[in-house]
């Protein structure tokens, strides 16, 4: 599933020309989109609260989002903000099998019992269940009236899994307050714990009823280091334009330690079943990747304020050292329905090439890659996604918000031999709804 955030925030540039406040936009916002919310008195909290629900269709992965984030002003142009969010994910999953014509037996995550997957059907396993706790601190204290240091904190917890970060940021506003320079630098540390064990890159998928299972790994890390280069820049009375460029790195174990992929037969190309594995073990291989990945990230934005309603457009170029290279454009209007009620259409558009070593199978007899992964987020797909978000002031310092949204994943799998020889669908493309419920207000 594709990272989902249950985000909303109201966003102030204090002090600068009346745009920056009418379209309420960051400046170049730090490695996780901390920025300062509009506060109506500084001793008040500014509260912002979700609830996220997402969707897959066939009965795959769904996920509640309970999100809060407050922010207060502790003196001028200092902030504390302060947000947690819990994830509660459940449903099925696919983890690299091919669909075949035939059943299929596969070990669950823990290694300890198989579950099968009937014939002309996609294997995914329905016992995927997680649930995920993030908290995270943002400090700005201003040096100047031009100037101004962040300094932010986080953690995460899932049941395999716990991250630490921290993040530093430097903005300066030019003397006419009509542009803003930032740098940011952010440091993430992870620890895997996966459910029954590591298992061994490229190695042969145990029978969880086996008598004599194979001994598996513990425990793994990662670090990610990122860095971030921002200009913002008011264009005129009505257009702000946002440009931020990104350097991210990764290294340690970066392999999915669940995933794995199909053997097939080197003549037909459908999976062995049965057959082609030692005993006591299924024909699949667990997946490897690559132990360092680097990233590079443009972003443009731009907010035009029209008479009373907001264009807000961006465009989001991604590439790194996989071969994979992104293009996302979002675009977002805000329609003004008197002086209490907005709408709000929605529209996203996402490509995205496929990994240097992404595969839909291994052949049985041939050398094995040096890196391998049938996990299909990291192949090449086109998705789209519409939604219509509708706001309403309560009273005089708060808002009810609600959204809707569609998203479709289409996937490409030209060139596959499984799927020409078996009529199978080896991705099946795939479609969600986001329905989202926001309450803002000040305590």
């Amino acid at each position: 599933m594709q990272l989902i955030k249950a985000e909303r925030q109201k966003k102030k540039i204090s002090g600068a020309a009346s745009i920056k406040s009418k379209l309420a936009i960051a400046t170049c916002t730090l490695l996780q989109a901390g920025t300062q919310t509009a506060q109506a008195e500084s001793e008040e909290w500014n509260v912002d609260t979700a609830v996220l629900y997402y969707s897959e269709s066939d009965s795959r992965v769904q996920v509640i989002e309970p999100v809060v984030t407050a922010v207060k002003e502790l003196d001028e142009d200092e902030f504390l903000k302060i947000k947690l969010v819990y994830d509660s994910l459940t449903g099925s999953t696919p983890y690299g099998a091919l669909p075949t014509n035939q059943v299929q037996t596969i070990t669950n995550p823990s290694g300890n019992s198989n579950y099968t997957t009937p014939a002309n059907e996609l294997p995914m396993n329905s016992t995927f269940r997680d649930t995920r706790f993030s908290a995270g601190v943002d400090w700005t204290v201003p040096f100047d009236r031009l100037k101004k240091f962040t300094l932010g904190g986080n953690f995460s917890k899932e049941y395999d899994f716990i991250s630490f970060g921290g993040s530093a940021a430097y903005a300066q506003d030019t003397s006419d307050r009509s542009r803003t320079y930032s740098v940011a630098l952010g440091f993430t540390s992870d620890k895997w714990d996966p459910i029954g064990g590591k298992n061994t890159e490229f190695a042969y998928m145990i029978d969880g009823e086996s008598s004599s299972p194979q001994p598996k790994g513990g425990t793994d890390t990662k670090t990610t280091t990122d860095f971030m280069l921002g200009l913002t820049q008011v264009i005129n009375r009505s257009t702000l334009m946002q440009f931020n460029l990104g350097f991210s790195n990764s290294s340690g174990y970066l392999t999915d330690p669940y995933r794995y992929i199909s053997l097939v037969d080197g003549t037909t190309g459908t999976p062995l079943l049965g057959a082609g594995a030692p005993t006591d073990a299924f024909p699949y291989l667990y997946e490897k990747r690559p132990d360092s990945r680097s990233r590079n990230t443009f972003f443009w934005k731009t907010v035009h304020h029209l008479n009373e309603d907001v264009i807000n457009i961006s465009y989001r170029y991604f590439t790194d050292d996989w071969g994979i290279n992104s293009h996302t454009l979002d675009f977002r209007y805000r329609y003004e329905l008197g002086s209490r009620h907005y709408l709000q259409p929605h529209l996203r558009y996402y490509t995205q090439s496929a990994a240097d070593f992404y595969v839909h199978s291994l052949t049985a007899g041939e050398a094995l890659p040096q890196y391998a992964s049938a996990d299909y987020r990291l192949g090449d797909f086109v998705g789209t996604t519409f939604g219509l978000k509708y706001g309403m002031k309560v009273g005089k310092s708060s808002e009810f918000t609600i959204r809707t949204e569609v998203m479709n994943q289409t996937y490409n799998t030209v060139g596959a031999l499984i799927g020409e020889q078996n009529n199978q669908v080896i991705v099946p493309d795939l479609s969600a709804v986001i329905f989202q419920l926001g309450y803002n207000f000040y305590w």
